[in-house]
C-alpha cells in the first residue's frame, strides 16, 4: 500500500457513511471528503422514473467525482496529506450496472474508464452494511424528501450489489484492507465503545500497512 493514508467509508444508501467518515477525520485529523449529493440536479427524477433519468443522474457524480479526485490527489495525497472519504469511485458502478441500459452503460463504462485511469484509488476500506430495515429506519430519521422516493426494493438489491462488489475486491485485491461492519450489530452514534472498536481496527490496519501521519 502507498504509505499516505487514503481511507474510503462504502456501504448502500442511509448506512452511514458521512457520520463515520467525520467521524474518522476529527479523531485521525485528516482532510474529509464529501461526495456530492443535494447538488445532483437529476437526482429526484431519478428517484420518480429510474429509466428515464439513469444515465443523466450517473453522468452527473462521474464528473463531479473526478473532480473531487483530481483535487484531492494534487492538493493532498500527493503532499503526503491523509484523506477519509465517504465514497469509492467504483460505487459508480455498482449503481451504473443496476440502472443504465446495454447501450447507455457501453458508453459509460468507456468514459467511466477513461476518466479514472490516473485516479487515486484508497488503500484501506470500512465497510458498512445492514439490513433493509436498518437502511429504512436511518433514511428515515435523517429526512431528506428527496430520498423518500427510494423504493424499498431498490434499495435491498443495491445492498446486494455491494456485497457482491466488496466479495470481488477482496478477490481481485488480497492485499488490499476491507474492514467489515454490520451496521444491526454497531452503533457507532450512540456507543462510544462501537466507535471506539472501528476506530482500533482502523488504526491496527494502518499501522500493518499504511504510515500514519
Amino acid at each position: 500500500m502507498q504509505a499516505t493514508p487514503f481511507i474510503t467509508v462504502e456501504g448502500p444508501i442511509g448506512v452511514g457513511k458521512t457520520s463515520l467518515a467525520k467521524k474518522i477525520a476529527e479523531e485521525f485529523q485528516y482532510q474529509l471528503l464529501k461526495e456530492i449529493v443535494d447538488e445532483n440536479p437529476f437526482l429526484g427524477k431519478f428517484y420518480e422514473d429510474i429509466d428515464e433519468w439513469s444515465f443523466q443522474t450517473e453522468m452527473f457524480f462521474l464528473c463531479n467525482r473526478y473532480k473531487q479526485l483530481e483535487d484531492i490527489d494534487r492538493l493532498h495525497l500527493k503532499n503526503g496529506a491523509p484523506v477519509v472519504s465517504d465514497y469509492h469511485i467504483m460505487k459508480n458502478l455498482i449503481f451504473a450496472k443496476r440502472t443504465l441500459r446495454d447501450k447507455q452503460y457501453d458508453k459509460y463504462l468507456q468514459i467511466y474508464d477513461i476518466l479514472t485511469s490516473d485516479m487515486p484509488k484508497p488503500n484501506v476500506i470500512i465497510y458498512l452494511h445492514a439490513s433493509l430495515d436498518t437502511l429504512l429506519s436511518r433514511i428515515e430519521m435523517r429526512g431528506r424528501d428527496i430520498e423518500k422516493k427510494i423504493d424499498p426494493l431498490y434499495l435491498q438489491q443495491l445492498s446486494l450489489d455491494y456485497d457482491e462488489e466488496m466479495d470481488r475486491l477482496e478477490r481481485q485485491y488480497p492485499s488490499l484492507p476491507i474492514l467489515r461492519f454490520n451496521g444491526d450489530e454497531i452503533d457507532f452514534i450512540q456507543r462510544e465503545e462501537d466507535k471506539e472498536k472501528i476506530f482500533n481496527q482502523l488504526r491496527d490496519t494502518l499501522e500493518k500497512g499504511v504510515i500514519i501521519k
